[in-house]
């Protein structure tokens, strides 16, 4: 038997143990967590298990609570308790959770929006971004202005990586570590973008160094790059937990 079979073989040993000590399936994350194993092995050794046959033991039964210890009272306070316990007293609710109001946030996007983008588009314009012929030779008279990509991709990018960073589903903790990294980078970048189109722009500057055109230049494919692959690692794990 090779080695990469019997590794496999003990992970499928080590989660049956684990099953038969928690009396009940353990779940993806946890055999990931547990063993420190990727998440295709950890839902292998799941499905290898299920497929076999093997189901986990059902629980112990609870030791039987130990009765109340009897005390013995005079038959007149008795009866003034059971008179007490029959008395109905206020119902009790519990007070309902307060949601926090959404509508300041709101606000500060759209200010937030504004800023930024026009601080992007400018920001291209001084470094090669603008209008071109979208369809040459097909539709001469369609144009957009190239300079919009750097919003769209920046700021969408750090949206997309905060919400699989901070989402509560079961994400992989590789897939989970990209997301924080790469969100924390772009918003990184977002605010060196605004930094340099506002001290080129105060210093009246029309045209940037070279230095910043080469970078602003690159973020399209460095955003589309780091876009593709969070979406890679997010559908691994969908089909992972699938198959298991």
């Amino acid at each position: 038997m090779s080695t990469a079979a019997a590794t496999d073989a003990d992970l499928v040993e080590q989660v049956r143990a684990l099953a038969v000590e928690r009396s009940e399936w353990p779940s993806q994350s946890d055999v990931m967590r547990a063993f420190r194993v990727p998440a295709p092995r950890a839902g292998a050794a799941l499905f290898q298990l299920r497929r076999a046959g093997f189901t986990p033991p059902d629980k112990p039964p609870d030791r039987p609570p130990e009765p109340p210890p009897i005390t013995l009272v005079e038959p007149a306070a008795d009866m003034e308790q059971q008179d007490a316990r029959t008395v109905p007293g206020p119902e009790q609710h519990p007070a309902p959770a307060r949601r926090v109001a959404r509508w300041p946030l709101v606000l500060i996007a759209l200010g937030a929006f504004v800023a930024i983008w026009s601080g992007w588009v400018e920001l291209g314009r001084l470094t090669g971004f603008g209008p071109v012929e979208l369809l040459p030779g097909i539709a001469d008279g369609w144009t957009i202005n190239t300079a919009v990509v750097l919003p769209l991709g920046v700021e969408a990018y750090a949206t997309f990586a905060l919400r699989a960073w901070l989402t509560t589903a079961p994400v992989s903790p590789r897939a989970r570590t990209f997301a924080r990294r790469s969100a924390i980078g772009a918003l990184i970048l977002g605010g060196a973008g605004q930094i340099a189109y506002h001290l080129m722009a105060a210093a009246d500057v029309t045209v940037a160094p070279w230095g910043v055109t080469a970078f602003v230049s690159c973020l399209p494919v460095v955003v589309l790059g780091c876009g593709a692959a969070l979406a890679h690692l997010l559908q691994d794990d969908v089909t992972t937990e699938n198959e298991s």
